[in-house]
């Protein structure tokens, strides 16, 4: 093994929101399980903080009112959480979660299957939560082995944002459109995006919301770049919809008048080359597909665009569970072999868990700043 055997006790990030509507965050230490016979421990060395990490870590808490006491291994922040959400959280009131979806790290305990004695002192990726953790107990088919020369920081990020970019790729096929629309699109999951959109040929169109967002996708080869923020936006997007013929966006904004606007601007661009009119609006489906919250405020629709259209919620692990798991396992796969190349994923900062909890790194991380990432390093000092 690559690692001296733990035992005792190590540190977890938690997050509990209480009934009286307090969010409280704080590291517990927990005893160093032993793996069970088709389990592994894995000793974890980085853990990035995702979008969908923060729904869970901060859930609706008011971060402005964030304040923080103690410091080192026994730092607390607690945070106000508005009273109109607390009946959106009844199954978690007042309990201790552990916080993380994804992570990489040394296997330092195995337990006597084969395929967890195969994964023994490897570097591996793993997804089922609890990664702001030094140590995870995971099920051995959880577990990707990465490839030689591979990194704990550059696997971390292997499953969350690359799958979802490829199930988006994925789903466009599947339900029929050709090419598609994707917000936010700078992010780190946006310029994955796009690498898996020029690979494979599919037309592609960006929406940013700032001149320095463009130049990011311009510099790694985008065809389609869409800024909001520009007095052309909406004839440019109607444009970029004409040429690439796309009919399906995935919207990471959420709220506001964006889903809308995608739809409006898309019936436009079809009717250009209508070649009867319908007081119905075009037959062609239109659809967005809803899978962040930049925006929490209600989604605004204007109906202009016909009857042939829908604004749904999409989700990685539910398509995945649909898809089933030889197509998951095609996709992990190319995921593994192009982690350094189309999968690379880029970070602000990297910190400890302690660092984590403070209060200008947690306002830096909450703000979900397109093109800003940060990872966690649970073994960091």
């Amino acid at each position: 093994m690559t690692d001296k055997s733990p035992s005792g006790t190590a540190l977890e990030l938690r997050s509990l929101v209480s009934k009286s509507g307090e969010l409280e965050l704080s590291l517990a230490k927990v005893a160093i399980p032993e793996p069970g016979e088709d389990e592994v421990l894995v000793k974890v060395e980085a853990t990035p903080i995702n979008p969908s990490d923060l729904g869970l870590l901060l859930g609706p808490a008011d971060v402005a009112t964030a304040t923080s006491s103690g410091s080192g291994d026994a730092v607390v922040v607690t945070a106000k959480v508005p009273p109109q959400a607390l009946p959106f959280l009844a199954a978690r009131l007042d309990q201790s979660l552990p916080v993380g979806n994804e992570g990489a790290g040394t296997v330092v305990k195995a337990g006597s299957s084969a395929a967890a004695q195969a994964l023994k002192g490897k570097l591996v990726s793993m997804v089922g939560g609890a990664m702001y953790a030094q140590y995870r107990l995971i099920k051995a088919r959880d577990c990707q082995p990465l490839p030689a020369g591979t990194t704990a920081a550059e696997g971390a990020s292997w499953f969350v944002n690359p799958l979802t970019a490829l199930g988006m790729t994925e789903t466009m096929k599947r339900e029929g459109h050709k090419a598609l629309v994707h917000t936010a699109a700078a992010s780190n999951l946006g310029q994955m995006l796009n690498k898996i959109c020029l690979e494979d040929g599919i037309g592609l169109v960006n929406i940013v919301r700032s001149a320095a967002q463009a130049k990011i996708l311009k510099d790694i080869g985008a065809k389609h770049i869409v800024d909001s923020s520009a007095p052309t936006f909406k004839d440019d997007l109607v444009q970029a919809l004409v040429e690439t013929g796309a009919t399906i966006a995935f919207d990471a904004i959420g709220g506001g008048s964006l889903a809308g606007q995608i739809l409006s601007a898309m019936e436009i661009a079809i009717n250009k080359t209508a070649k009867e009119y319908s007081r119905y609006g075009s037959s062609v489906h239109k659809q967005v597909y809803i899978y962040g919250s930049l925006d929490t405020r209600p989604v605004e629709i204007v109906r202009n665009f016909g009857m042939a259209w829908g604004v749904g919620g999409w989700l990685l692990t539910p398509f995945l569970q649909k898809i089933g798991r030889a197509d998951q396992q095609r996709l992990r796969e190319r995921v593994v072999n192009s982690l350094k190349t189309t999968f690379a994923s880029h970070y602000t900062k990297t910190i400890s868990l302690q660092e984590a909890l403070q209060l200008p790194t947690l306002a830096a991380y909450a703000k979900r700043a397109t093109g800003e990432k940060y990872l966690i390093n649970p073994h960091k000092g």
